[in-house]
């Protein structure tokens, strides 16, 4: 009898105190597909169509981000997400292109909600064996654990392996240095060479750069909110600035706005440089824990390089401002001078016309004098998608649906003045339309902003 009572009592202890247990999530609980499947499926179409067009054979592997339980939060890789529109964390997508089909080797659980130390609190979440993800996404699951086998028969065939390496050139592996961090790409690479010995490797970026530079209507309606995330949030910033605020202030100003206003992350890390800051590079600056925090004075310039990301897409605009809250004399004509050359670019923008014609015309309309200190190039603007340095081809024509900025820069050592415009600009059948045309731009329309 006294062990039955004690049984019950221990029954009732567990119902009652032991802590209970988080219900299974499934992935749709957690996120939502950012395209439709047919659109995704276009793309991998297109992607076998371009490899194939360029005497390609053999299997196309893209890589998937590495995600664990550590804290962060998860960000796919580009390609994967562009080809798939999933967040499937440590899986490979898998383009067969002589047979044309598509999988996804995936683990059959998501590691991130897992955790042996603390069950209750992590439920797990199924992958490979949650229906929804292949039906919506309309993409083939395979496990994980067979990918291996895959490769040896690819191997015993000396299959070509296309992997994108970021740039036109040759697959490379990683560096012999002591410290280095290779790419998923050159890691996979290496890993195959190990394991698979009679693999080819091939390079796939422009096979993949000729996709994403032309932007669907769906990815075009993404950078349109994340730009106008972006100019709200330099508006809000330009009209703190005044002498005496320091750097990190006004990123504090413009990143909490793009939150408030929807945007998930920073494209990049907020470039707002004042003074003698402004004439350093932003990968200089970047390369000192504290130097960007500098308090403003009055008769300086402070430059604002920003972006922010909106559903993955990003967006990347530009200011220059006067610290007073106007400009000098020789501030303003250089800022005129350097909006001017923006303008005659811009207006040049069309379908069919290349970067190399862009570039010959900023050439043309740079005035000697400013030749030197002035940097456009082929760098006068960039490719904008999935990141700040979406995949680009200079020599490819302009086409409806391409995104990118333009931005003339002009930084002079001797005279200490630095000024900078940054415009997103999409090509359309007409033309161009300046999705950053909600921020002014000239040094009078700058300085009533701030007064405002």
């Amino acid at each position: 009898m006294a062990r039955s009572l004690l049984f019950i009592l221990a029954l009732l202890f567990q119902v009652n105190y032991l802590p209970a247990q988080t219900v299974e999530q499934s992935y749709f609980e957690w996120t939502e597909l950012p395209f439709v499947k047919e659109e995704l499926a276009q793309r991998r179409f297109l992607l076998i169509q371009n490899l194939k067009n360029a005497g390609a054979t053999g299997i196309a592997i893209i890589p998937s981000q590495d995600g664990f339980t550590s804290g962060e939060t998860f960000r796919q890789r580009d390609d994967f997400y562009y080809f798939t529109g999933l967040e499937l964390p440590n899986s490979l997508l898998v383009v067969d292109i002589d047979e044309k089909v598509s999988v996804v080797y995936v683990p059959e659980s998501d590691l991130r909600f897992y955790s042996p130390a603390r069950p209750n609190d992590f439920p797990g979440r199924p992958l490979l064996n949650d229906p929804a993800i292949s039906s919506l996404s309309g993409i083939v699951l395979k496990n994980s654990n067979n990918f291996s086998r895959y490769m040896n028969k690819a191997a015993k065939a000396s299959s070509t392996i296309w992997l994108n390496a970021g740039k036109i050139g040759q697959i490379s592996l990683p560096t012999q240095d002591y410290i280095t961090t290779p790419s998923p790409e050159q890691w996979l690479v290496q890993v195959l060479q190990l394991r698979h010995s009679g693999l080819q490797f091939r390079n796939s970026y422009e096979a993949i750069a000729r996709l994403r530079m032309v932007k669907s209507p769906a990815e075009v309606a993404l950078m349109r909110k994340a730009t106008d995330i972006n100019v709200e949030g330099i508006i809000a910033t330009a009209k703190k600035i005044a002498p005496g605020v320091d750097e990190r202030f006004l990123e504090g100003v413009l990143e909490g706005n793009y939150k408030i206003n929807g945007a998930q992350r920073l494209a990049f890390g907020s470039i707002i440089k004042s003074g003698p800051n402004s004439l350093w590079p932003w990968r200089i600056l970047a390369t000192h824990y504290d130097r960007r925090n500098r308090v403003m004075e009055a008769g300086e310039l402070v430059i604002l390089d920003v972006g922010c990301e909106f559903d993955q897409y990003v967006s990347d605009v530009g200011r220059t401002f006067p610290v007073s809250g106007e400009f000098t004399e020789t501030q303003r004509e250089i800022l005129r001078m350097e909006v001017n050359i923006a303008d005659q670019i811009i207006s040049a923008i069309k379908p069919g016309i290349t970067f190399a014609d862009l570039k010959e015309l900023s050439d043309d309309i740079i005035p000697e004098t400013a030749k030197k200190y002035m940097q456009v190039g082929l760098h006068f603007g960039h490719h904008l998608g999935l990141s700040a340095g979406d995949p680009n081809l200079s020599t490819a024509p302009l086409e409806v649906g391409m995104v990118f900025t333009v931005e003339p820069w002009y930084y002079n050592h001797n005279t200490q003045i630095s000024v900078f415009t940054e415009d997103v600009i999409l090509v359309t059948k007409t033309g161009y339309e300046v999705l950053s045309h909600g921020l002014p731009r000239t040094p009078e329309d700058l300085e009533l902003l701030m007064r405002e």
